[in-house]
């Protein structure tokens, strides 16, 4: 089997809509996986690259090699649009025979796949779209979403926040399914809490750069925390501006998604002192480290954070169970195969032991961290300290009953 880390590392840059990476041998059953990205966009450091790279790696730990079956890799562009999305998902499904479809930040684009995914029964492994109703009220038994969501942020950083004294907040919210669900479920937190929210602006996604007339309403809002519903460089544009304009004075910036790349690049003089969740650190403990380090020459200048931990552990999970039902069987139906899936435990390097709930939400402790001082950090990113882990059933929604997926449902 022609399948070297050496030819690995040779294709980590070749990303298109055509495989990338193929693992063959005459007259065997063949799995084809499709990482649906952000390879030029907003969430491109977010996911992207390192999600293919991480899909690589899962390969490689799994031991295709050793197995009765060859799997085959392809990578594309979404550009954070549904219709592109759809298209290339039908096109993947309908004539290339891929069985998975993997990674698929931007939750309008993660929405319209899981309904392909689930016409044509295969199986969508979500590892970085984050709107809730992907687990919740657009359930899918085709569909897991592994590892964050929006009701898990609002749990974790929105409950922190109102606990420290935050109970006036203002949002700036992208205007789309995840900037809404992540506004209205911190909302709910808020309230809930005792406190209140005195306005929230929503923008146009992905056109906007420049948030200075939004900003400009939150502090005269007299909220005391300014909540960013939005990612990537969206959030990182809103805190370097927040901070321009001495926003962050009088009101506590919080990223209700805060990523590792974030931080990196706002840098520590500017990020020091922000909150957020996360379900996995590279330096949590010594597994998430050697994960790292087998990851790193794939993806040398951009560490993996929990999008980019999950679509390696999604994928590992999912070709674990392959390997027990046999390719054959695996391949004949994305609902049957994810019910296994669910059926058995999860255990890895990146995020240790873990479960899928029967919505097909994965099951694992969320971390509120804090970025770093520049003093505190030890060296390029280490960005993180950890100040509480919750466990996954506090921070999970509620399972939906119709989302309570048997074989054959």
């Amino acid at each position: 089997m022609r399948f070297t880390r050496r030819g690995l590392l040779a294709t980590t840059a070749a990303l298109s809509a055509a495989p990338i990476l193929s693992a063959r041998a005459q007259s065997r059953p063949k799995i084809r996986i499709g990482v649906l990205t952000d390879l030029s966009g907003n969430y491109r450091d977010n996911t992207g690259p390192t999600s293919v790279a991480a899909t690589k790696l899962a390969l490689l730990d799994f031991g295709v090699s050793g197995k009765d079956f060859d799997v085959e890799v392809f990578a594309a562009d979404h550009q954070n649009k549904p219709d592109i999305g759809v298209s290339i998902a039908r096109q993947w499904i309908d004539s290339d025979g891929v069985d998975v479809i993997a990674d698929v930040p931007t939750s309008s684009v993660a929405l319209a796949v899981a309904e392909v995914v689930r016409q044509k029964d295969k199986i969508m492994l979500n590892a970085s779209a984050t709107v809730s109703s992907l687990t919740d009220q657009q359930c899918s038994p085709n569909t897991i979403v592994w590892s964050f969501d929006t009701y898990e942020n609002a749990q974790s950083t929105g409950n922190a926040v109102v606990k420290a004294g935050g109970d006036s907040w203002f949002f700036i919210t992208a205007n789309y399914a995840f900037g809404h669900s992540l506004e209205e479920l911190t909302s709910d937190v808020v309230r809930n809490a005792g406190g209140r929210v005195n306005g929230a602006l929503r923008y146009p996604f992905p056109e906007t750069t420049d948030f200075s007339a939004f900003l400009q309403q939150a502090g005269a809002s007299g909220a005391k925390v300014l909540g960013l519903a939005n990612a990537g460089a969206d959030t990182e544009n809103c805190i370097k501006q927040a901070k321009e304009f001495g926003l962050d004075k009088k009101m506590k910036i919080v990223p209700m998604l805060l990523f590792l790349q974030n931080v990196n690049a706002l840098g520590l003089e500017v990020a020091q002192g922000l909150i957020g969740t996360e379900t996995f650190y590279w330096d949590r403990n010594d597994r998430t480290r050697a994960f790292t380090k087998r990851l790193l020459p794939f993806s040398p200048k951009n560490y993996p954070n929990e999008a980019h931990a999950s679509s390696y552990s999604s994928i590992l999970h999912y070709l674990k169970i392959v390997a027990a039902m046999g390719p054959v069987e695996a391949k004949r139906s994305g609902a049957a195969t994810v019910a296994r899936m669910k059926a058995m435990p999860t255990e890895d390097d990146a995020f240790g032991a873990g479960s899928v709930r029967a919505d097909g939400r994965g099951s694992f402790p969320a971390y509120l961290v804090q970025v770093k001082t520049p003093a505190e950090s030890r060296g390029p990113w280490d960005y993180y300290k950890i100040l509480a882990t919750t466990e996954a059933a506090k921070v999970l929604h509620p399972l939906n009953p119709k989302c309570d997926f048997k074989v054959g449902t």
